[in-house]
């Protein structure tokens, strides 16, 4: 599936500049190499950037300092304003941040084409936190680019229904044909990405400084319908979902139901399982039962084992249990499950395991299982593993599963002599062989690699030892080579 909204936001909040070219530019800067080996600041900015990206802000912000101080017509005095500004925002506190701002409005005034993109989007994150501290100038900032967003929005909005009328005059078969694609924004759109993280800084910024305005704000953003605004209505979605209010679970609700763009219900899903209403459960089941988009079934799956209500695992067992639904996504439920610890849900997989026809959910189930300790499972592994009637693969499965979730050696070692099939012997081999920091383990495989009359299996067993780092099992190598 596509990157979700959270890890794009969050690298838009967090993550360094973007896109530097080969002499460290940020975007707008253009060098030639003839520049570079001419500029007089070239060896200082190199290392004011290496003490960046190790993370020694300070160093770096000292260094820049005097790229900008010494050298006010290099070729990388933009440049270097830009990344003194980031060093003063990564040492934190009130004082550097404001230097900062101070920083990028020179920056703004000197070197206009740096200071887009980037150092836009990184001047409105540092206004919102100053903002939240109290800072009128930062604060009005920050309402003045959320008026600009919302003007912005009310203007596509009108020229969007003007364009719809006129489609509707002219009986345009294809008028929804663009505005429904859900592979992103089409080739005819501008490239708003620089545009885009800078507009979810300011509606970031806001939410933090007065989320009841930037709530209505990023609803607004989110009924957009015209094909450009994918990318931010992308990001928009993981904003709104940060403030649990009855309003925003109705804005999930809708985009979940209503939006264009999959990848933008997706996330609209996956985020519902994070709001304490009812109504998100009944959604989720809904689009369990009547949706036939799997990518938004495995979301609506997740949101159901993380939602706090007691519905989600009854769901859940319903769903695993539907023959009409794809392996992949019985697969998902059957996962999920796993991973609530509840005496309902371990009965069930263990009764949905003797129901099951496809192996490969089988191996679901044995997983699962696998996962909760302490409820008897290790034992129903090992009944599983010892099943003459069973699958030799399944039986494998449920011997590595049954020692990967803490089935005695007890248990474990007896099995070797009690079984004659030689693929599980092997099995037995190997799961002794994870355990090789325990004696009984390797005493045990020491005897096999000594005493079995299978040569493969000998094989196996010193293979395995070989791994030890027993200084009985040293001794054992060097008298069998020896010998």
């Amino acid at each position: 599936m596509k990157a979700f909204a959270l890890i794009v936001v969050t690298a838009a909040f967090t993550a360094g500049p973007v896109a530097d070219s080969p002499t460290g530019a940020v975007r707008g800067a253009r060098y030639t190499a003839a520049t570079i080996m001419q500029d007089p600041a070239d060896s200082l900015y190199r290392a004011a950037r290496e003490s960046f990206n190790k993370g020694e802000f300070s160093r770096a912000a000292e260094i820049f300092e005097r790229v900008v101080e010494r050298y006010p017509n290099s070729s990388y005095q933009g440049n270097a304003m830009y990344f003194l500004a980031f060093s003063y925002y990564r040492i934190g506190g009130t004082e550097k941040m404001r230097s900062a701002i101070e920083t990028l409005t020179r920056l703004k005034a000197t070197h206009p084409n740096v200071a887009k993109g980037d150092a836009a989007t990184l001047r409105t994150r540092i206004c919102g936190e100053l903002a939240r501290q109290g800072d009128e100038a930062c604060a009005a900032e920050v309402s003045a680019s959320a008026r600009s967003i919302e003007r912005t929005t009310r203007e596509i909005e009108k020229s969007a229904k003007a364009a719809e009328k006129a489609e509707k005059d002219a009986e345009r078969a294809s008028r929804s044909s663009s505005r429904s694609s859900s592979s992103g924004a089409p080739a005819g759109c501008p490239n708003e990405n620089d545009e885009d993280d800078e507009r979810v800084a300011a509606l970031n910024a806001l939410l933090q400084m007065d989320a009841d305005r930037a709530v209505p704000i990023l609803t607004k953003v989110l009924e957009r319908r015209d094909a450009c605004s994918v990318g931010l209505r992308r990001k928009a979605v993981f904003l709104l979902s940060q403030k649990r209010t009855p309003e925003t679970a109705d804005a999930l609700l809708r985009i979940a139901r209503n939006d264009p763009d999959a990848e933008v219900r997706q996330q609209a899903v996956f985020w519902l399982s994070q709001v304490p209403d009812e109504r998100a459960v009944d959604m989720l089941q809904e689009i369990l039962r009547s949706s036939k988009d799997e990518e938004l079934q495995n979301k609506a799956l997740f949101a159901l084992s993380q939602h706090r209500s007691g519905r989600g695992s009854a769901i859940l067992r319903d769903f695993a249990t539907r023959t009409e639904a794809s392996t992949e996504l019985r697969g998902q439920a059957i996962f999920w499950l796993g991973q609530r610890a509840s005496t309902e849900n371990n009965e069930f997989l263990r009764g949905l395991y003797t129901r099951l026809t496809s192996d490969e959910l089988k191996e679901k189930v044995l997983f699962s299982l696998s996962q909760r300790r302490g409820m008897g499972n290790e034992q129903w592994l090992m009944n599983i593993a010892v099943n003459d009637r069973e699958d030799i693969e399944l039986r494998k499965k449920a011997l590595f599963w049954a020692g990967q979730s803490g089935a005695g050696l007890d248990a474990i070692i007896p099995l070797y002599s009690r079984i004659s099939n030689r693929e599980m012997k092997e099995q037995v081999i190997f799961v002794l062989s994870q355990r090789h920091n325990n004696t009984a383990a390797v005493d045990k495989l020491i005897d096999i690699a000594k005493n079995d009359k299978d040569p493969e299996l000998r094989k196996k067993a010193i293979f395995w030892l070989g791994q030890s780092r027993d200084p009985r099992v040293q001794q054992f190598l060097v008298d069998l080579i020896n010998r």
